[in-house]
């Protein structure tokens, strides 16, 4: 079951499907994004198998917050992999018109904290194999009304906005966000968005510990260059 809303506060020229249940909201991305004719946001409120980075699974407690926007924004690879800091400052964004932006962290390369612990995650896919990716995925949950059970591996422990929105007026703050960041990224190139990344990143000047598939390396959180890329000394 879905409903399909538009109404005069959600950002022109893009759709949202709301659903009450799916596996998840990226596997529904994927699969209806070979129709879609605009950009569009698709959220569950629960989900039977929601997922993560590498593959882990997605804790979703009742009444928080799901969605996968799925568009083309006809760019390569490497470019597409960009909106995750996009996505990242629209997050911020969303999330301050509900806390002090200074209690919210951006984490290198996917998540959002508040007040040292997690609050969102953010799932990139691509589908395409040539120049150009034909459509791309970007998920994002939120802890909008209570925390998952913390995970012992996770070096942030999971926390959730006090007094959160309902998912469906968050869905709107985060979707207004976004059209905004992926304009001032068309019109601007990444250098404002990565600047304002910068200006949130959470432990920036201090040793971390970065995790890319099977490998780590530990090192002084330098920066985030030009191209995207952590770098550490």
């Amino acid at each position: 079951m879905s409903t399909e809303l538009q109404d005069a506060d959600w950002p022109q020229g893009v759709d949202r499907v709301i659903l009450v249940t799916t596996d998840s909201t990226m596997a529904e991305a994927a699969r209806r994004a070979t129709g879609l004719t605009c950009p569009t946001w698709i959220m569950a409120h629960t989900q039977s198998a929601g997922r993560g980075r590498r593959g882990n699974a997605w804790s979703m407690p009742t009444g928080n917050f799901a969605a996968t926007l799925v568009y083309r924004p006809d760019c390569p690879p490497a470019e597409a992999a960009l909106r995750s800091f996009v996505a990242a400052n629209a997050l911020h964004a969303a999330l301050g018109a509900y806390v002090a932006p200074e209690r919210l962290a951006m984490k290198w390369p996917n998540d959002v904290l508040m007040d040292g612990g997690k609050i969102a995650g953010i799932l990139l896919e691509a589908s395409g194999g040539g120049a150009t990716v034909d459509w791309l995925a970007v998920g994002i949950g939120v802890n909008l009304a209570s925390a998952p059970p913390p995970d012992p591996e996770a070096a942030f422990p999971p926390v959730a906005l006090p007094n959160g929105p309902t998912p469906e007026a968050f869905l709107a703050q985060l979707a207004d966000a976004y059209v905004s960041e992926e304009a001032r990224l068309i019109a601007q190139g990444f250098a404002p968005i990565r600047n304002d990344w910068l200006a949130h990143a959470a432990r920036l000047g201090q040793e971390i510990t970065a995790r890319t598939g099977q490998q780590s390396q530990t090192g002084l959180f330098e920066t985030v260059d030009e191209d995207g890329h952590l770098v550490l000394k």
